[in-house]
């Protein structure tokens, strides 16, 4: 300064505390978006799945047409996001496919999964493929929504039917338990579901669903 002060640099301090809140504050929701999906799975997350969400994996912002696959092929990706949006369809708020899941699932794969749980949730994806083909004579994306929901009620229960303390959980938990996960850390179900509050409250062990908040369609 002129009169030879030291200048006080209050707005890179202000921006540098901004910017120190806000991670702060996406890490604390990345870590709700993990207890929140556990409670609704009723059991402990896959740990390829929590390292990548507290990692800062998420779905990329960017268009569509823009926007290319890493781990799935396209065709992969439009079943992905078809079976995400029948576990958590458009309603009051929009649904899995407009929050983008399909997108951080692929994410997740490329940067947190190992080759080997990559191939098993390909072959797992192939899996539905095969089943669809077996049970209605044609591809999952080219059965009849009736059809497909049948499929999908029946990987349900075949995949809880165990509980969730196998070694290697059935398929349809794993895209489950993604779906719920890149539901809540996307922007859509950060500000329109989790409904954060910053200051931590007392731990519940048994909460109402009502209480939850949303819930899936399978």
């Amino acid at each position: 300064m002129r009169d030879g002060r030291t200048p006080c640099n209050i707005g890179r301090g202000q921006r540098e505390m901004t910017r120190t809140g806000r991670v702060a504050q996406e890490t604390i929701d990345r870590r709700e978006a993990l207890r929140r999906a556990a409670l609704l799975l009723g059991g402990a997350l896959a740990a390829p799945t929590v390292a990548g969400v507290l990692a800062g994996c998420r779905a990329a912002r960017v268009p569509d047409g823009v926007w290319a696959p890493r781990a799935l092929t396209r065709a992969q990706v439009d079943l992905v996001a078809a079976i995400a949006d029948s576990i958590l369809p458009d309603t009051d708020t929009p649904g899995a496919r407009a929050a983008g899941v399909h997108r951080f699932i692929d994410a997740l794969l490329a940067e947190s999964y190992t080759a080997r749980e990559r191939r098993r949730f390909l072959a797992g994806l192939a899996e539905v493929d095969a089943r669809a083909g077996r049970a209605a004579g044609r591809p999952f994306l080219e059965c009849a929504s009736g059809d497909q929901r049948a499929l999908l009620e029946a990987l349900d229960r075949e995949a809880f039917a165990g509980g969730a303390h196998a070694l290697e959980p059935p398929f349809f938990r794993t895209l489950k338990e993604l779906t719920l996960v890149g539901y809540y850390t996307s922007e859509i179900g950060a500000t329109r579901e989790l409904h954060h509050a910053p200051v931590p409250g007392r731990y519940d062990g048994c909460v109402p669903l009502a209480q939850v908040g949303r819930t899936w369609a399978l």
